[in-house]
């Protein structure tokens, strides 16, 4: 009883420590940059070398625009905005909006369309703090983008409502959970629900155009979200998607004519700046949270009212133009988002934000073009200056200031924050500062005073003036970029080495188990070490170091799937040479196969089809798109899945050894298949089919198996503590319980992946036999050191990798499918839909592989052979959990220390902190399922000592 008892505790020692060491790493690894609490103030400005505008009460600079109307569509691609010329090949979404084109590209108009770079992660968290503030995104927030905390370092909504701007919000209600105290008037709707496509953008719609005809605001921010949830739920190439674009453009071509109408002289809107632009951009099938191209390029359209801008210098143009059709030349720019806040503060005048390392866009601000004349300089003739000089020496004072603002910045966190900056990273900051500013204080500054007397010289000094802010601007934001966060190292390495001590102490538990059972059960004299043992140990190996490798990391799904057809191979020799089991050997072989194909899919972020995404990604379509037959397949060969599905399970209960509550947990579970074959039929695309099903209760159904899986599990916690029959021994009880635990979490599994659900359960059933099959093959007296074969673990844990990824998951926040959290349900609340979320994600990986891992203890009883008895059966399944966690627990270390060697890697929060994040979740999530399954498989047996010491007694 003592040796089983520290058997089963002992996983909860190693849960503990797993928790302690992630906590631990996670504090010095995933820290956030130190926000100062500090606020730019107009006063500030007298503090700088450059000229302070004196029209305004201590304003920064004269204000270029009195209004700003600001829509945000919500993740907006490039190619949903830019003309269809400047790529490859035309696609359905494209020139969706031609209004903008229209306006951009029109002769004489003041309209510009802009290639807008975010900084992944680019979740709308992220994004909107970083456009507000101007600073670079922190990856802990992530993981506050289901709710967003209030802002609190400075910030342009802050210096908006502080300096006396009136701002209206309509949209999604992030922004008021980021700023709860600034709006004067806002119409806030739930963001979450990405099956609603509506909502948000029919209440913008109806609040935004009786807006435009008001004056009680100064700047009116109207967020839309329709494209963002069209793209998840339906993807980019997809009837819902170009419908949105469309409505889009209706809208847009409706405020341009209000804001135009209204911008005569002395009108609402004569001097007011429209912008339109997207937060992020999305993959073909709508994902979005990492760093690929699609996902960081969004757009802003830009558009005044007064006339166009003087051409700026060709040294500040980032135009890139191509011909159309007609001939016809079209030029879009680009700009950072990290240049928003700063770039829009000094269109309004208002100080730039505290924090802000942004640089003031040349091409964005000259569309505000109006007034250029400087106030606080004394000239007295400017008549001999070009309309470009006057342009260029107003946008030199506002880069002065603005450099001036981003020095001040880094000298303060650079003396408030724990770590900071190297000092000679600081060296080379100031040095760039310094050369600028004694350019400016030696030659610049005193040309601007006399520039009447010298207005040859003007132009060539401004632009080389700007040349050194920029060089100055532009060092500041790649050092932020690579070395922004601060790693606390000591917390790192006690991390690290909490986990290395808990690998040392599975395998002290492992071999304390040998020790205590190899005399009794295995042959004497044999060497211990196994061709299997080391077969499976450079299997383990081989995937762990992968790690160390970005590009392996972004093909870990094809990776595991190699290593897993490689030990399928051994396996097959192995039949081959034994005669037996060959059947098995090939279909597993050929499995592998299949899932090796859904990866390629899965692993893609481009869905070929619309037709594909609808199947929820049903990876069956992958083959030839369009055709009738494969729509049939993809709509019926789910539901006769989970129809078989259920026959698996009834011909299973059917044995004599189900009985009791055992029997009606697991028949509960035949129902739950048949409400989602109903289910799955109801939203099916086949109009007969759909038809047939009209007035089920499809909404009730996801929420009917929700429950009735519910009430399985605390029927088996029932069964479990009172259920004492005793005709059931060990190796029964284990066979009984494992079914009755499978069937009562595989229905919720299985609706939450979409109809792949139905055939990756069987993928799982047919992969996890053959490998059970298989193992009972192998020669159980083995001269090896365990009473199992490691090679099969390791191919239980390889098969588990491999269906996380055929599932269309991969190890970023953009591989998360947020609309199965939704599925049952329209409103959010985000315990409940963080607890589906992660059922989807790890369902098919880890709940139920680890939970099933005692049918490879019990392959004997399955299959009829021999048996060794209630100890060996439990030191059999005993190892082979501390077998499995010692995998997972191997590969999430290595993972620890690839992400502390590549701290400063350019991809660590776009690839090793996401991979790092789900690897230490599934970590976790795995001890705890191995914590429960010590206490859910081991009570038969302990009921059984109890017997046999009474009658010892007796």
């Amino acid at each position: 009883m003592g040796r089983r008892w520290w058997m089963k505790w002992y996983s909860w020692v190693i849960l503990v420590a797993h928790v302690f060491a992630i906590l631990i790493f996670t504090r010095g690894f995933l820290l956030t940059r130190t926000e100062l609490p500090y606020y730019s103030h107009g006063s500030d400005i007298s503090q700088s070398p450059c000229f302070s505008s004196t029209s305004t009460n201590h304003s920064w600079n004269k204000p270029v625009v009195d209004r700003l109307v600001i829509i945000v569509l919500d993740a907006i691609r490039f190619d949903f905005v830019a003309p269809s010329v400047f790529f490859q090949e035309k696609k359905a979404w494209m020139d969706k909006l031609p209004v903008l084109q229209k306006m951009a590209f029109a002769e004489g108009s003041s309209a510009k369309i802009f290639k807008a770079i975010a900084d992944p992660p680019t979740t709308s968290l992220q994004r909107l703090k970083g456009l507000t503030t101007g600073g670079l995104p922190t990856f802990i927030d992530v993981g506050n983008s289901f709710g967003a905390p209030a802002i609190v370092e400075d910030n342009f909504i802050h210096q908006l409502v502080e300096n006396g701007k009136r701002v209206v919000m309509m949209g999604d209600d992030t922004w008021i959970q980021l700023f709860p105290h600034h709006f004067n008037n806002s119409h806030p709707y739930p963001s979450f629900n990405v099956k609603d496509l509506h909502t948000v953008d029919n209440g913008c719609i109806e609040h935004l155009f009786p807006a435009l005809y008001q004056d009680d605001w100064d700047v009116l921010i109207a967020h839309f979200l329709g494209v963002d949830h069209a793209g998840h739920i339906f993807g980019v190439d997809s009837m819902p998607m170009i419908e949105k674009l469309e409505q889009y453009n209706l809208m847009l071509e409706k405020v341009i004519k209000v804001l135009g109408s209204q911008s005569e002289p002395g009108g609402l809107h004569e001097n007011t700046f429209l912008l339109v632009m997207g937060d992020h951009g999305q993959t073909l099938n709508g994902d979005h949270g990492g760093g690929s191209a699609e996902e960081v390029e969004t757009s802003i359209f830009a558009m005044s009212f007064k006339k166009p801008p003087t051409s700026i210098p060709s040294e500040l143009d980032t135009s890139s133009c191509k011909l159309d059709l007609d001939g016809k030349k079209k030029c879009t720019s680009s700009i950072q988002q990290l240049d928003f806040a700063v770039t829009v503060s000094a269109l309004l005048g208002i100080p730039f934000p505290f924090g802000s390392i942004g640089r003031v866009n040349p091409e964005l601000y000259a569309l505000g073009a109006g007034t250029w004349n400087l106030d606080g300089i004394n000239a007295r003739d400017s008549s001999n200056l070009s309309e470009l000089e006057e342009w260029l020496l107003n946008y030199v004072n506002v880069l002065c200031i603005n450099s001036w603002q981003v020095k001040r910045y880094i000298d303060v966190y650079s003396a408030s924050s724990v770590i900071g900056f190297s000092s000679e990273d600081l060296l080379h900051i100031s040095n760039a500062y310094v050369q600028a500013e004694q350019n400016w204080a030696n030659s610049t500054k005193n040309l601007l005073l006399h520039r009447n007397e010298r207005s040859h010289t003007l132009l060539p000094a401004l632009t080389r003036q700007i040349d050194f802010y920029f060089s100055f601007l532009s060092n500041v934001s790649e050092l932020a970029r690579s070395k922004w966060t601060e790693f606390n190292l000591k917390l790192m390495g006690i991390g690290l080495g909490t986990m290395l001590i808990s690998l040392f102490i599975i395998f002290l538990a492992i071999q304390r188990v040998n020790n205590l059972y190899t005399t009794s059960l295995l042959s004497p004299g044999g060497s211990g070490i196994s061709f299997e043992l080391i077969f499976a140990f450079f299997v383990v190996a081989i995937r762990a170091c992968s790690f160390l490798s970005n590009s392996f990391i972004l093909e870990e799904g094809k990776v595991a799937s190699f290593l897993l057809a490689t030990t399928s191979i051994v396996r097959l020799r192995s039949s081959i040479m034994k005669k037996k089991m060959l059947f098995e050997a090939v279909s597993f072989l050929l499995l592998i196969s299949i899932l090796r194909f859904t990866i390629e899919v899965g692993l893609s972020k481009q869905a070929a089809t619309s037709l594909f995404l609808s199947a929820s990604p049903s990876w069956v379509l992958g083959v030839a798109p369009g055709h009738p037959l494969w729509t049939y397949m993809a709509e019926i060969g789910p539901i006769l899945a989970v129809i078989l599905l259920a026959c698996l399970l009834c011909r299973t209960i059917a044995s004599s050894i189900f009985g009791g509550l055992w029997k009606y947990i697991t028949m509960a579970t035949i129902l739950s298949y048949v409400l989602i074959a109903v289910y799955w039929g109801a939203e099916s695309s086949i109009p007969t089919l759909a038809l047939l099903l009209q007035g089920m209760a499809k909404g009730h159904i996801p929420r009917m198996i929700y429950a009735i899986g519910l009430g399985q599990l605390l029927l088996f916690a029932v069964a479990h503590l009172f259920d004492k029959d005793r005709e059931l021994d060990y190796k029964r009880s284990l066979v009984v319980k494992t079914v009755s635990i499978l069937s009562a979490w595989s229905p919720t599994i299985i609706i939450l992946s979409g109809k792949q659900g139905s055939l990756v359960a069987l993928a799982l059933i047919i992969g996890g036999y053959c490998i059970v099959k298989l193992e009972s093959m192998e020669d159980s007296d083995s001269d090896a050191i365990f009473t199992f074969n490691p090679l099969a673990i390791s191919q239980w844990n390889l098969l588990a990798v491999c269906l996380f990824f055929a599932t269309g998951h991969w190890c970023a926040f953009d591989g998360l499918r947020y609309g199965a959290a939704f599925i049952g349900f329209d409103e959010f609340v985000l315990v409940r839909q963080a607890i589906l979320l992660t059922i989807d994600t790890f369902g098919f990986s880890h709940i139920l592989p680890v939970l099933a891992l005692p049918f490879l203890a019990g392959c004997n009883f399955l299959f009829g052979q021999n048996d060794h008895g209630k100890d060996f059966r439990f030191t059999q399944l005993s190892q082979m959990y501390m077998m499995y966690g010692l995998i997972t627990a191997t590969t999430v270390t290595v993972t620890i220390i690839c992400v502390t060697i590549q701290r400063r890697h350019l991809m660590v929060w776009g690839l090793f902190a996401p991979k790092f994040v789900f690897d230490v979740v599934g970590l976790v999530l795995t001890d705890v399922l191995i914590c429960l399954a010590s206490l859910l498989y081991s009570g038969r047996l302990e009921d059984d000592d109890t017997q046999a010491v009474q009658k010892t007694e007796q």
